[in-house]
């Protein structure tokens, strides 16, 4: 089968070059994809850059989501059936032809929604779905705050969190980033670039979870727009993983920070997820409350291409690859 391989083991986006290897068979409990369509996801660039391992057992190969058909059942899988339209969180090994995973891990593709779409939920959802909801207990009523709010998690989190009765504060940078948080529904839509974002944020009379992915220089802000008993999640840094927290002021505000990563949480807690994921958000997508925008679509060939627009930051939305 194609695959997609990082010459040399880690680099630029020119090392990711086609390949050819065997074909996976399925164990028992396991499924092969036929893959259509694979998600690009920013821990697909730390991998590439050599900071990302895979969990033990995973391909080394990139690729945390993808959606196709079902095309092999391994011995003991019950749910699925050769032809079947999935799509389904991986370790690795999205970035080509087909793919190996367990059937705990894949969910039916939603009604309406074609292959692009499918592949760019898996990781997505179930990012948000484990930090907004379970990390962060947003509740009805409450208020998110999203930085980076037009990334793939950030539009997904939009939707996710206004179907769930919250309401929604974005930040991103520039004008039609903007806009596009706020045609997606969010409440207060604010560009980073415009100055200080403290003020608008006070004047919403605060937050009550913030998703931060962006880490260090946004630390001040964070802990400035908490509520008391406010949760604050992180799951990435992009400006930097070294903060500086007001000790003080996570006391008398009583907020609880807390973080996580996906990919290498034990397979029974991804199938625990994954279950609660299609009772929670499958109904979403299914009444039109939340569909994946996609900003970019590459052939598999081109996946350097893919990594460079998510490299440049001037996306709105998921970037997929079609295999």
């Amino acid at each position: 089968m194609r695959v997609i391989q990082i010459e040399g083991g880690s680099g630029p986006a020119e090392a990711l070059v086609p390949a050819e290897r065997p074909d996976p068979v399925p164990g028992p409990g396991q499924i092969r994809i036929r893959v259509r369509a694979a998600g690009v996801n920013r821990p697909d660039l730390l991998q590439r850059n050599g900071l990302y391992p895979p969990p033990p057992g995973a391909p080394d190969t990139l690729g945390l989501e993808v959606a196709g058909e079902v095309d092999q059942i391994g011995e003991g899988v019950t749910r699925w059936s050769v032809g079947d339209r999935v799509c389904a969180l991986l370790g690795g090994g999205g970035y080509a032809d087909h793919a190996v995973v367990d059937a705990r891990h894949a969910l039916p593709v939603p009604e309406g929604l074609d292959f692009i779409q499918a592949a760019a939920l898996p990781e997505t959802v179930c990012t948000v779905f484990a930090n907004v909801f379970e990390a962060g207990g947003l509740k009805v009523g409450e208020t998110l705050l999203i930085h980076g709010a037009t990334s793939g998690i950030g539009v997904t989190a939009i939707q996710m969190a206004k179907a769930a009765g919250a309401r929604v504060i974005a930040t991103s940078r520039g004008p039609a980033k903007t806009e596009a948080a706020r045609a997606l529904g969010a409440d207060l839509s604010l560009d980073a670039t415009a100055g200080d974002m403290s003020a608008a944020i006070r004047d919403f009379s605060g937050v009550d979870v913030v998703l931060d992915m962006l880490g260090a220089d946004y630390a001040e802000l964070n802990q400035a727009a908490l509520k008391p008993f406010g949760r604050w999640v992180v799951i990435a840094t992009l400006t930097g993983a070294a903060a500086q927290i007001d000790l003080m002021k996570v006391m008398l505000k009583r907020i609880v920070l807390t973080g996580s990563t996906l990919r290498a949480r034990p397979a029974d807690e991804k199938a625990r997820l994954i279950a609660a994921v299609e009772a929670t958000a499958w109904p979403w997508l299914a009444s039109g409350a939340l569909k994946p925008p996609i900003d970019a679509v590459f052939p598999l060939e081109q996946a350097a291409d893919a990594h460079r627009r998510l490299e440049a930051g001037d996306h709105i939305g998921k970037i997929v690859l079609t295999a």
